[in-house]
């Protein structure tokens, strides 16, 4: 059907629109997917905030955890209480004592490591969004460009020099440019809005550990 309605505007466009479509057929995909699991990680978040200050127990918080494995605040929370399980196991044991970088240090580097963690995992697949965003308007481009060039270049071959000898041509060459553009637009849109997200639930994070760090201090890192 493509080369059909495309088929005086060459290879290149042919290509180009292909690619176009192509780029914009995965965009779609990846939003889809990213909504679902950036809500699920926002809801699952919000949830086990919930249960951590309700719970009495880090014990119970951490049983709890395991339910909520898409929740980037459950997994920060599990590093930190992973850590501050085996320095408190080894203070009791006297076999490091307080050891040589300090239990608080210790929980925080395992918690920002898990923070980072999370946002590279909440990040992944945003790059060809951001990709698709600002390289499909310049490769529409090319194959406007290209088709017109095509267009023009058959006058030659012509019996007529009238514009309508090449108008089918350029019309069909500046569809390129429109199916970049309907690439661009939603992709740039949804990059922005999981940003966006991402960057939420990145202080959440930060957040959380703060809060988690306040109470390991008061509780078990005198």
């Amino acid at each position: 059907m493509m080369e059909h309605l495309f088929g005086g505007t060459g290879w290149v466009v042919l290509a180009v629109l292909w690619i176009l479509i192509l780029c914009s057929a995965l965009s779609w995909g990846i939003t889809i997917y990213k909504l679902a699991q950036l809500r699920q990680a926002r809801r699952q978040s919000e949830r086990f905030v919930e249960i951590f200050w309700e719970s009495k127990s880090l014990g119970q918080i951490h049983t709890a955890s395991l339910e909520y494995q898409q929740s980037p605040v459950a997994q920060v929370f599990r590093a930190g209480y992973q850590e501050l399980l085996r320095f408190t196991r080894a203070k009791r044991s006297e076999e490091e004592g307080e050891t040589e970088l300090g239990g608080t240090a210790n929980v925080e580097r395992a918690m920002r490591r898990a923070t980072n963690q999370e946002v590279t995992r909440l990040e992944k697949t945003l790059t060809f969004l951001a990709t698709t965003a600002a390289t499909a308007p310049f490769i529409g481009l090319f194959g406007t460009v290209w088709g017109i060039m095509n267009a023009f270049r058959g006058l030659s071959t012509a019996q007529t020099s009238s514009i309508q000898a090449v108008a089918p041509g350029i019309s069909e060459a500046l569809v390129a440019t429109a199916v970049g553009l309907a690439a661009a637009i939603p992709a740039v849109v949804a990059y922005n809005h999981f940003n966006r997200e991402v960057q939420v639930l990145h202080t959440e994070m930060e957040n959380f550990s703060s809060e988690f760090l306040n109470i390991a201090e008061r509780h078990f890192l005198k």
